[in-house]
């Protein structure tokens, strides 16, 4: 959600703001802004609702602003609608602070209502400005540092927050400070930069700190201090993000979704022999050791979004090879439960970006309850990767669509490694069994690249569907789960109503939904339960249904029940998902694309989804 963009140095820094916040734009708004001091400590503000690229046109692609200290934002609104007036930066009265905020301000109201009567006057409808009026009270109460001053607001503040502050009397200094929202701050020579995510700063430096949660920053040019919301001044660990440049490119694609789905197969593979090799797995680069894996009684499962449809499939793979008892949950909804986690268990938190919040305060849950936490993340440094006991980083690299593939392909295939792992670790596999499963899991990669190179006959499908207004998509187990992220893949980008139903609950409810010219989408990968799910097809078909089947190759009998047939290569079934999803990433694509849709940056969604 929003975005966050920040540069001292002695460039100009407007560019490098709208460039940046270019490559946030991903992460969904509505509106933005930046604000440059110059060497006279004047502020220039230029704020615009709408696309980027009207900011863009009012400043001449920045070149009509100018000053070498910045920040900039994307805004998603969340108090107040979307208009120039509430998009960040917001400033005091006298320009003296000006700031951009992520995040949510609980107290906000309290808080104004406070100022207010201090004799500060508000000219948006935001929480952000009651944030940046209460810091200039305090810097001007007391006289003191803006450290002092973000101190003595910060802990007054409920809720979330990445801040990025700029004050009158410190001409080239930023100030940073965060909870619960993500930031991470970049150093080159001479140049300090800000940003929500690491698109946003790959192209000027690799050299990135991850401020922790209730912590501050200072950035000077080319360097950066840190504090404690003490003030104390702290030391942190600068980490090296080894993602290239060109890699949060297009490289020549249409829209990033697809550039994505295509490098499904490099990272699909990097992610499988970061701890697979010559048919053994090694996870000391994750820290699960087989002792803790023996002891481990039950798992849960926590997860949002396509991450929590990975843990569905998950799910099954595990209880087929383990004894263990297995639990999936979302995580908006498993922090709010009132249970008794049980004794001896896991919590695997599955996260892309590392920062969802749902899902780090279910982590954090757990942590408070004695439950050892496991995460699946594909963000170096991020919050859920530092704070969980144990982390598996999937190696998807940046990911700019919104809608999940290749981040999702990775966690999959991480889903499987580790139920593998625990099998053997827990003597419940036998070496035979382990082989084959290892040598198949190595087929993966190979399999997709044959499904992408035959991509014509669902671009030709799609062009069909494009004006349907329903579809659903059915199956049983991990077809079932598969179903759920390829109706999630094409409501999102496609904006069509798509549900997904275990394929033997047609006759509890859904099948009365079922009329002439409904699509109904048939996956169907899991041989012991291929006659069941052909019966279902049998009967959606029979009240008018248009039937799209998915198999494997081999069940030819299903052209005589489907009205279009896609095949996918053979797999042993449990790891029949990896490919399964891929015609359904592309068919969700290509539908996006007939409609003349924005496939990268769907209407009201964001990539991260950082506050509640």
């Amino acid at each position: 959600m929003c975005g966050i963009v920040g540069f001292t140095g002695s460039q100009e820094a407007a560019p490098i703001l709208l460039d940046g916040l270019s490559k946030l734009e991903y992460r969904g708004y509505d509106s933005a802004g930046i604000a440059v001091r110059n060497e006279n400590a004047e502020v220039e503000i230029v704020k615009a609702k709408g696309k980027l690229k009207v900011l863009k046109e009012m400043t001449n692609d920045g070149k009509a602003v100018k000053g070498t200290c910045g920040i900039g934002h994307t805004r998603w609104a969340t108090h107040g609608e979307p208009s120039a007036l509430n998009a960040h930066p917001h400033c005091s009265d006298d320009e003296n602070v000006v700031a951009v905020h992520n995040g949510i301000i609980e107290n906000y109201q309290e808080l104004r209502d406070k100022l207010l009567k201090k004799g500060y006057t508000f000219k948006s409808q935001t929480d952000t400005e009651v944030a940046v009026k209460l810091i200039d009270y305090y810097y001007k109460k007391y006289l003191g540092t803006p450290v002092d001053a973000l101190n003595h607001a910060l802990v007054r503040i409920r809720g979330s927050y990445a801040l990025a502050v700029m004050f009158k009397e410190y001409p080239g200094e930023i100030y940073a400070a965060r909870k619960d929202s993500p930031m991470i701050i970049g150093l080159a020579e001479g140049e300090s930069y800000l940003a929500s995510d690491v698109p946003a700063i790959l192209k000027y430096t690799r050299n990135v700190y991850y401020i922790g949660n209730l912590e501050l920053a200072r950035l000077t040019k080319g360097s950066v201090t840190f504090y404690n919301l003490d003030g104390d001044e702290i030391q942190k660990e600068m980490k090296t993000i080894d993602w290239d440049t060109e890699a949060a490119e297009k490289g020549g694609y249409e829209h990033f979704m697809l550039k994505e789905i295509h490098e499904q197969p490099k990272v699909v593979r990097d992610t499988i022999h970061s701890v697979l090799q010559n048919g053994k797995i090694s996870f000391e680069s994750v820290g699960l050791t087989d002792e803790e894996m023996r002891n481990i009684q039950q798992i849960y499962i926590v997860a949002c979004g396509s991450a929590y449809h990975v843990g569905m499939a998950a799910q099954y793979v595990l209880e087929e090879l383990t004894s263990l008892q297995v639990r999936v949950e979302l995580a908006s909804e498993f922090r709010y439960r009132t249970m008794t986690l049980a004794k001896n268990s896991l919590a695997i938190i599955i996260s892309q970006s590392g920062e969802t919040a749902d899902s780090l305060a279910a982590l954090r849950l757990c942590k408070e309850k004695g439950v050892k936490t496991l995460g699946i993340v594909n963000v170096v440094g991020s919050s859920i990767a530092r704070e969980a006991d144990d982390v598996f980083y999937t190696l998807a690299g940046p990911e700019i669509s919104v809608a999940t593939t290749k981040a999702y392909s990775c966690q999959l295939v991480a889903a499987y490694l580790l139920a593998m792992q625990f099998a053997k670790a827990r003597g419940e596999i036998t070496e035979e069994r382990f082989a084959a499963l290892a040598a198949d899991i190595e087929t993966i990669p190979e399999k997709i690249q044959r499904i992408l190179e035959d991509k014509e006959r669902l671009q030709w499908f799609a062009s069909k569907i494009v004006n349907i207004k329903d579809a659903f998509f059915i199956g049983r187990g991990i077809d079932y789960a598969i179903g759920m992220e390829g109706s999630l893949k094409l409501k999102e980008i496609s904006y069509i109503h798509s549900e997904a139903y275990a394929a033997g609950e047609l006759k509890h409810g859904p099948i009365s939904l079922i009329e002439d010219g409904t699509v109904v989408f048939s996956v169907v990968t899991q041989s012991a339960l291929y006659e069941k799910t052909i019966s279902n097809m049998v009967e959606v078909k029979s009240r008018g249904a248009k039937l799209f089947g998915l198999t494997t190759y081999g069940n030819y009998a299903m052209e005589d029940t489907a009205d279009f047939t896609v095949y996918i290569p053979k797999i042993d079934n449990l790891f029949a998902g990896s490919l399964s999803v891929i015609p359904l990433q592309l068919l969700s694509y290509y539908v996006s694309v007939g409609k003349g849709f924005d496939v990268d940056k769907p209407r009201n969604l964001a990539k991260s989804v950082t506050v509640e």
